[in-house]
């Protein structure tokens, strides 16, 4: 049971940390798509990166 648990819970970490990378870069291709100059879009990515859901939710409903 033991050596099941440990890479089933390391696939989980980094599955949310590449899906945290992905929707990052999203963002900032993104803000830079919409017309945002870069050093606005270097803020969104720093934010979706170290808040990851908060600072994704944040972003989908500033971008309009």
């Amino acid at each position: 049971m033991e050596l099941l648990f440990f890479p089933i819970v390391l696939l989980f970490v980094l599955g949310g940390f590449l899906l945290n990378l992905f929707t990052s870069i999203w963002c900032y291709r993104d803000s830079l798509n919409q017309g945002n100059s870069k050093e606005y879009s270097l803020l969104i990515l720093v934010a979706t990166l170290f808040f990851p859901v908060l600072g994704f939710i944040i972003y989908l409903i500033i971008r309009r």
